[in-house]
């Protein structure tokens, strides 16, 4: 089985609340960061959608926390396609903590595509919904730093 798309990032001090683990508004952050990382990967550069006169926007974000991070611990962002509609598709992420099976928290975001010069939504083109359907499975992008092995 192919492992999903992975995002690997490193949890900062200033990211950690008086409680010292992550402050929970922090996890819409590690959801953007993560899909933006996602993003680049189907679609190359953000600039290309813009060029085609798309882009998206968040109608409804959905977090679940299971367990704590803390300060310097690498968390592994998964993200998985989710439901594809005529103008929104939803992604589903999972968030672990490096070299563990321990789940910190899960994640289901929605978007709608947007025509950036009218405001209005749009029909997801063929090729863009092709993209999205087949996600980015096995592609593993890390910015942490982490030691492998």
């Amino acid at each position: 089985m192919t492992r999903p798309f992975e995002f690997r990032f490193r949890v900062r001090y200033g990211e950690c609340d008086a409680q010292a683990v992550v402050f929970n508004a922090r996890y819409a952050e590690y959801v953007d960061i993560a899909v933006n990382e996602y993003i680049r990967t189907l679609f190359g550069d953000y600039r290309n959608l813009l060029n085609q006169d798309m882009d998206i926007q968040v109608v409804s974000l959905t977090i679940n926390w299971k367990a704590p991070a803390l300060f310097d611990d690498v968390l592994c962002a998964t993200i998985v396609p989710g439901r594809l509609g005529n103008s929104s598709f939803s992604l589903k992420l999972g968030f672990v903590r490096f070299g563990t099976d321990l789940e910190v928290a899960n994640a289901d975001i929605t978007y709608v595509l947007i025509a950036p010069s009218t405001g209005n939504k749009q029909v997801i083109p063929d090729s863009t919904r092709a993209l999205l359907e087949a996600g980015a499975p096995g592609v593993l992008i890390s910015h942490a730093g982490e030691t492998v092995g």
